[in-house]
């Protein structure tokens, strides 16, 4: 949803349950490279499921975050922020041929049949998606809807931090924005955000994202587990997480231990996704994807994702191929500051957010 269309410098701020990040980007020449980011770790009891509980200590942290950016200091206020998957809803739905003006008159009424809550209490947003091979007799139109309490404490708590929200969006629209080049997918694709919190999950075709949910299965559960089972500081638990790969657990007793540990949130990651597709590919009728519903790949993205073997064990488990999301798909990566390689998978919706700021998407 977007709130203003001006010519202005603008920075993608991504706030979750457990962090806040920030991509600022600037335009060099025809294309566009990173010149600023940060991250900062929240306590719990800050955001809780996407709802701030602390607005006091919010405003805190993202004064904290602007002043301490790495690379270019950040002097505009203009921000493009997302909203809360969970919180959230998103769907494709089925509107006959109509003009533009017409569709704004009809898609209130129609978005009543599909959404959980009363058109009163949501801010609806819609996207006229354009298919990739246009041969029916109707339009496919994306739907995104936020409550408006949820909304309205983002956007009051924002400008109590001085920032001007230019656009609100729901966090699965930054992050394919971010990993799918040209935002165009001849086949059905999967992106999962697997982060500390959280999981989101994606399903993309054609132009448009098709299906999203948010799982309760998080990186940060196989953090807790492994904590748990070796009796040991979370902190420590995480650098152990990070330091061993999925694929050689069996090595020794401790490996076996952090294995038995970590197994169950696994099985159920895998359990979660599988659930979520078979439910698409046995409800879906979209009819613009030529190739048919067949998953051609899943893209991991989050902080989760570097978790080491973690792309293997899902193919194996899911019998389809899993890679690494690519930070840089839709940039030349010549022009970009790699500082941050390492942690970049983390970033994907901000970066997301910040693209839309520099292409002033409507």
């Amino acid at each position: 949803m977007k709130f203003l269309s001006l010519e202005k410098e603008i920075f993608g701020l991504d706030i979750s349950d457990r962090s806040l990040k920030l991509i600022y980007l600037k335009k060099k020449g025809k294309s566009f490279a990173l010149a600023s980011f940060n991250h900062i770790e929240t306590e719990p009891g800050v955001i809780e499921g996407g709802i701030i509980k602390n607005e006091e200590a919010l405003i805190k942290i993202i004064k904290a975050l602007l002043k301490n950016v790495k690379g270019k200091k950040i002097t505009t206020k203009y921000v493009a922020v997302s909203l809360p998957e969970e919180k959230s809803f998103l769907q494709v739905i089925q509107m006959p041929k109509m003009t533009d003006d017409e569709l704004k008159a009809a898609i209130i009424f129609e978005a009543e049949n599909y959404i959980p809550l009363p058109i009163s209490e949501v801010y609806l947003d819609f996207q006229n998606v354009i298919p990739v091979k246009d041969h029916l007799s109707h339009n496919d139109v994306l739907i995104a809807a936020t409550p408006k309490k949820i909304v309205n404490s983002y956007v009051a708590m924002l400008k109590k931090s001085g920032l001007v929200p230019v656009a609100l969006e729901v966090e699965s629209q930054a992050i394919t924005r971010a990993l799918v080049k040209n935002e165009t997918s001849q086949s059905p694709i999967i992106l999962i955000d697997f982060g500390k919190s959280s999981t989101i999950f994606i399903i993309f075709a054609g132009r448009s994202i098709q299906f999203t949910c948010s799982i309760p299965v998080s990186a940060g559960q196989i953090t807790e587990a492994i904590s748990t089972s070796m009796n040991i500081h979370l902190r420590k638990a995480e650098e152990i997480k990070m330091k061993y790969n999925l694929a050689n657990l069996k090595a020794n007793e401790k490996s076996k231990k952090i294995l038995s540990a970590i197994n169950p949130v696994l099985e159920d990651l895998v359990l979660q996704i599988k659930k979520y597709i078979n439910f698409y590919q046995g409800h879906t009728s979209h009819e613009h994807v030529s190739s048919g519903y067949n998953i051609e790949k899943i893209l991991l993205c989050g902080g989760g994702a570097n978790l080491k073997g973690l792309t293997q064990f899902l193919s194996k488990e899911l019998q389809i191929p899993v890679e690494l999301g690519n930070f840089w798909t839709n940039f030349d990566s010549k022009k970009i500051n790699h500082a941050f390689d390492k942690d970049s998978l983390s970033f994907v919706t901000a970066l997301g957010l910040a693209m839309r700021g520099i292409h002033n998407i409507e």
